[in-house]
């Protein structure tokens, strides 16, 4: 992993989301600690953000911290139940990150659109890299008369500019992260980051967690070992066993 680029989490956002018109979050040092009675949406608040805006995968279990594939992403959307559910929307998540130690910031993030019964009609990724700060100078909506009204992709990609950019395609947005925040070598072991990430969220820590299923979860995260791997581990012993046996004979 690249350890030059050093960035470390600073806010999130939320526009047009579930019970949410607009709404951020800050973090310090790349933490946050949310309170609240259960029930009140803290989990569904952060599933919302991570890991779902890391590599862009919008699976339902990754909207739901018991990794449950009941939720869809229209749901949060539009709204569940009558009372507050909509018609149609347009919403946006983001996070943004500061490099540290440097006033240097960068975004990244998703909108989406639903209609009532067709579900998702459009999702897009964005990145902004050109240190705009989305909610201070930067805004993914346009005010209208009666309020304020999210972007649809096109205005977006024009507000972008050549300041970051627009992209539909979900493994793309993972490999421009991955090469932006993380550097990892390859997108596979990006990807198998951000599962631990999912496999250590669920269930959550406040269920019966045992010390025998952090293991398993952490031992299924290990990768593995590849014949190229093995070959070199056997060589690397054997060698070392010819290094003891040579050290042994100058000592007699």
């Amino acid at each position: 992993m690249n350890k030059q680029n050093s960035w470390v989490l600073n806010r999130a956002g939320i526009l047009d989301y579930w019970y949410y018109d607009e709404e951020y979050f800050d973090f310090a040092d790349g933490r946050m600690l949310i309170r609240g009675q259960n029930g009140a949406g803290k989990s569904v608040t952060m599933q919302s953000f991570i890991p779902l805006l890391l590599d862009g995968k919008r699976n339902p279990e990754r909207l739901d911290p018991f990794n449950s594939k009941a939720r869809k992403l229209e749901d949060y959307l539009l709204g569940e139940y009558e009372v507050n559910g909509k018609e149609a929307g347009t919403g946006y998540l983001f996070l943004e990150f500061k490099r540290r130690h440097e006033e240097v910031y960068v975004s990244i993030g998703m909108g989406m659109r639903a209609r009532k019964g067709q579900g998702i009609g459009g999702i897009w990724y964005f990145i902004l890299t050109d240190g705009r700060r989305i909610g201070i100078d930067f805004f993914l909506y346009e005010k209208v008369l009666d309020g304020k009204v999210a972007l649809t992709r096109r205005k977006l990609e024009n507000l972008i500019g050549d300041g970051g950019m627009v992209l539909d395609r979900q493994e793309q947005y993972a490999a421009e992260v991955n090469k932006l925040l993380f550097g990892y070598d390859s997108l596979e072991e990006f990807e198998e980051m951000v599962d631990l990430i999912v496999k250590i969220r669920t269930p959550k820590l406040s269920r019966d967690l045992r010390p025998s299923h952090v293991y398993d979860i952490m031992q299924d995260s290990l990768p593995r070992l590849s014949e190229d791997d093995l070959r070199q581990l056997s060589e690397s012993i054997e060698n070392l066993d010819a290094i003891q046996t040579r050290l042994g004979s100058m000592k007699d």
